[in-house]
C-alpha cells in the first residue's frame, strides 16, 4: 500500500520528486524564520509554482491541505522536533517525534512523512535517541501504509557553523545512509557531497532505495542548479530544497527552474532562464 502514497510524491514521467522543506519553524531558530514568516501565502506561491510535495508541520500542514484542488503538491509531514541547531549544543539535546505519528499523517493525507537520524559531534545521546524514533516509526509505517523517509544528516560541529551545516565528506555520510536503510528507510533524504562526482557511491549504498539531497544552506542559482544537474547525472531521484527556494527573491521562478531540471532534463541555462533575477 505505501506504492499508492509513492505514486503521488514522484512524477509519473520522470520518476523523480522535489520536494520543498518549509518545516524549520519547529526548530525555534530565528534565523530559520527569515522567509516563512507568513506561512499562508508562502504555500500559496509555492503551490502556484508546483512542486512534486511541501515539507510541512503538523501544525503547519493545513495551509496546504485546505486548499481546493486536485493537482497541489503532496503533503510530506515532518515527524520530529530537535534543538540542536544553534551555535552550541543544549545541555539536554533532544529529537522527539509528535504522538500517534502515523496515525495523524494519515488524518492529514500525508503521502510521506520524514524522521530525522542525527550524527552530531558531541551528542551520541540524539543519535541513540533518532534510532529509538524510527525502531518506533517502523512498525507504524507498515501498518499504515505511510511511506517513511530518513533524513541521515552528518553535522559539522556546532561551534564551526551552527548545527545545520553538513559534513560532506563521503565516508560518514555513506555509512549514515547505510544506517538509514537498515533501519528500514522507503526514502533517503541524504547531505549533499563536497566533491558531487561521488554521490554515485551514496546511491549504490541505498540499494534501490530512492535518494533525495537536500540542499544546506543558500548559495548562489547558478551553483545550486549546477548542483542539481549533477547530482541527477549521479542517479539521484530528486532534491529536497528549503532555504534555497523560500529565502529567494523570486521563490516560485527558482521552483520552475528546478522542476524543469527533474522533470523535462532542461539545460541549467535553460532553467535559470525562468527565475526573474537570475
Amino acid at each position: 500500500m505505501k506504492s499508492f502514497r509513492l505514486n503521488r510524491l514522484f512524477h509519473p514521467r520522470s520518476g523523480r520528486c522535489f520536494d520543498v522543506a518549509i518545516d524549520h519553524g519547529f526548530f525555534n531558530q530565528p534565523g530559520f524564520l527569515t522567509g516563512i514568516a507568513d506561512m499562508p501565502q508562502v504555500v500559496r506561491t509555492l503551490v502556484e509554482a508546483g512542486p512534486d510535495a511541501i515539507q510541512l508541520t503538523v501544525g503547519q500542514a493545513r495551509h496546504l491541505q485546505s486548499l481546493p484542488g486536485r493537482h497541489k503538491p503532496s503533503l510530506v509531514l515532518r515527524t520530529d522536533v530537535a534543538n540542536v541547531y544553534g551555535r552550541e549544543l543544549p545541555a539536554a539535546a533532544f529529537s522527539k517525534i509528535i504522538g500517534d505519528c502515523m496515525l495523524q499523517a494519515v488524518r492529514h493525507d500525508a503521502a510521506c512523512v520524514c524522521v530525522n537520524l542525527f550524527q552530531i559531534p558531541g551528542a551520541p545521546e540524539v543519535h541513540a535517541q533518532c534510532v529509538e524514533n524510527i525502531l518506533q516509526l517502523k512498525p507504524q509505517a507498515d501498518y499504515y501504509g505511510m511511506p517513511m523517509m530518513i533524513e541521515p544528516l552528518v553535522f559539522r560541529p556546532n561551534a564551526e557553523a551552527g548545527g545545520y551545516m553538513v559534513d560532506g565528506a563521503l565516508d560518514p555520510i555513506v555509512h549514515l545512509v547505510r544506517q538509514a536503510v537498515e533501519l528500514g528507510a522507503d526514502i533517503i533524504k541524504a547531505d549533499p557531497t563536497d566533491d558531487v562526482g561521488l554521490y554515485h557511491q551514496v546511491v549504490e549504498t541505498a540499494g534501490g532505495i530512492p535518494v533525495l539531497v537536500r540542499g544546506g544552506g543558500r548559495v548562489s542559482d547558478r551553483e545550486i542548479l549546477e548542483r542539481t544537474h549533477a547530482l541527477l547525472g549521479q542517479g539521484v531521484h530528486g532534491v529536497v530544497y528549503g532555504r534555497n527556494i523560500i529565502q529567494h527573491p523570486d521563490p516560485a521562478g527558482i521552483t520552475k527552474a528546478v522542476m524543469a531540471l527533474l522533470h523535462e532534463n532542461a539545460s541549467v541555462t535553460d532553467a535559470l532562464a525562468l527565475i526573474a533575477e537570475a
